[in-house]
């Protein structure tokens, strides 16, 4: 026989909260009978008689119900209030036991993860993010540049000129007339030209140079995605942040 839809709920919810469907039936029939037999939980719960015996025994390890040693054996479930704490504990404690080892297993690859020079990353907010946190990271300089308005976001223009009222030397560069406007409101932010554009460029995104040691490039895709490589604290950051410097007078050169 197929639970009604609210029981059905009931019954997956449970199931997620760790129970098997075995065993959240035969709590559910119990808190409808008050009490009862295997054979009052079987007639009521969609489980076999022979099978609520374990399942008994394993809510009642669980201390979702109590046991009668009587003739024959009858089950009382605990409260409603006591089950929810029961197993609201019993969730918040292996949660915590699953996440100090994920956190063990981070701690050890922290090294190794270190080793790794280029990262890709796809998707316009998960560029935006990264480039917040790039200029946010800033300590002495950043260069940003992008050709397209909408690559400017507010939250990027918030990085921007916090770190330039905050002392970092902070230029943005576009060839994009509206690009530069914005930038220029930014307080503490100066704004160059690039040397040397193409005017058919359609696929160049951002540019973010931070500190000699960190970089941000990203292309837009044909369908308008985003799609970028950064890199932060490596040896290749530094010699790509070299080879653009070298082949570009950039703006803190030509101050």
């Amino acid at each position: 026989m197929s639970p009604a839809p609210g029981e059905a709920d009931a019954l997956e919810a449970f199931e997620q909260l760790g129970l098997t469907s075995y065993e959240a039936k035969v709590f559910i029939a119990l808190q409808q009978l008050g009490s009862g037999t295997a054979r009052d939980v079987a007639r009521v719960a969609d489980v076999p008689r022979s099978q609520v015996y374990s399942v008994a025994e394993s809510l009642e390890e669980r201390g979702l119900l109590e046991v009668q040693q009587s003739s024959p054996i009858r089950y009382r479930p605990v409260s409603v209030d006591e089950a929810r704490e029961t197993l609201r504990e019993r969730f918040e404690s292996e949660q915590e036991r699953a996440f100090e080892y994920v956190e063990e297993v981070r701690e050890e690859s922290v090294g190794q993860e270190a080793q790794e020079d280029i990262w890709t990353i796809r998707g316009r907010e998960r560029v935006d993010d990264r480039v917040v946190d790039l200029v946010s990271d800033a300590r002495e300089q950043v260069i940003f540049g992008t050709r397209l308005p909408s690559l400017l976001t507010d939250d990027i223009e918030d990085a921007l000129e916090e770190r330039a009222t905050s002392g970092v030397d902070v230029f943005g560069i576009s060839a994009t007339t509206a690009v530069r406007e914005r930038l220029e409101e930014l307080s503490g932010v100066s704004t160059f030209s690039p040397p040397a554009f193409r005017e058919d460029d359609e696929r160049s995104g951002r540019i973010v140079l931070v500190d000699d040691d960190s970089l941000l490039l990203s292309v837009v895709d044909d369908d308008g995605s985003e799609t970028a490589i950064w890199s932060s604290g490596s040896l290749f950051a530094s010699v790509l942040i070299q080879l653009i410097e070298a082949g570009d007078e950039t703006p803190a050169e030509s101050r």
